[in-house]
């Protein structure tokens, strides 16, 4: 083989090598949905007891959460997966609750805050209120959420909230944004409380009347086969205004414009059938893409 064509060989080569692997390295990663339904299985379990705060089974839920944030590559938030705070509760008794948070950094420091609630009602009499949907079902989205974005930066810095004690007034998300001294680094609040329970494969966006800007980046992205719906959050409509009803009332006190995706009311809504068992895992699968697919529209964004 002569010098030109040996030079053309290894040219050729390389150029190969070197296409295959940008194709490599532009390959999107996709939602780990059997893990999903594990972490969700596990959070809704028995084992957790209903995650009422204060609690032993609170605890083991706080504990696996830590452990799987780790090992889906977030980064402690502000030095710590576990935040303290203390609030008043219902009957003028101090109380304890501790919030779990990690992040994914990206190319640049503003921020996108994704939260979800990971309490619930704990054990009544012999019953034992699991809260799958209400909220087991956020927050083992938040999980695959940092997995997915360990594998690909985004463009804002993610920080990923599971709080505690939502079901005694918000106290977790009130205690992250009053102890926020970043808070004006943060673009907006994406929260997740119910998306897993419908039997008409619909979810509403909740908070677009208030940050009408925020509509149009929705109604473009992909939503398969669930039904993305806008209300809920206009005093003046016949629905219920649910703009306070989660935790991302404190954020929109503070002016933080906010997305709220949950399902309406349903039959397990609060009580002891809100369990693993009974959860519509292809809708749940379909909502949890939906909502990464707004993530990602959202991050576009500057």
């Amino acid at each position: 083989m002569n010098t030109a064509k040996k030079l053309f060989s290894l040219f050729f080569i390389a150029a190969l090598f070197i296409s295959c692997t940008a194709q490599e390295e532009q390959v999107t990663p996709s939602l780990d949905t059997v893990q999903l339904i594990e972490d969700l299985r596990f959070i809704s379990s028995d084992e957790t007891e209903g995650r009422q705060v204060g609690t032993e089974g609170n605890r083991i839920a706080r504990e696996y959460l830590v452990e799987r944030f780790e090992e889906e590559g977030a980064e402690p938030f502000q030095g710590s997966f576990t935040h303290e705070f203390v609030f008043t509760g219902r009957e003028g008794e101090e109380m304890t609750g501790i919030n779990v948070i990690g992040q994914i950094s990206g190319r640049s420091d503003s921020v996108i805050v994704i939260t979800a609630h990971y309490d619930h009602l704990g054990k009544r009499d012999s019953l034992i209120f699991n809260g799958a949907d209400d909220d087991a079902s956020g927050t083992a989205a938040l999980i695959a959420y940092i997995d997915y974005f360990s594998q690909v930066q985004p463009n804002h810095t993610l920080v990923f909230a599971a709080f505690d004690a939502e079901e005694m007034g918000l106290q977790g998300a009130r205690a992250f944004v009053q102890d926020s001294v970043f808070l004006e680094k943060v673009k907006m609040n994406i929260n997740l409380d119910m998306i897993a329970q419908n039997d008409s494969n619909k979810i509403y966006a909740v908070g677009t009347y208030h940050y009408p800007e925020l509509k149009p980046v929705l109604e473009e992205i992909e939503t398969g086969e669930v039904e993305l719906l806008f209300g809920h959050d206009d005093p003046s409509s016949e629905l219920d205004d649910w703009t306070y009803a989660s935790d991302h009332g404190p954020f929109h006190q503070q002016g933080v414009p906010f997305v709220y995706f949950g399902v309406s009311d349903h039959e397990h809504y609060h009580k002891h059938t809100d369990e693993f068992k009974t959860i519509p895992h292809e809708f749940y699968k379909g909502t949890v893409q939906l909502i990464l697919n707004a993530i990602l529209a959202f991050d576009s964004k500057s």
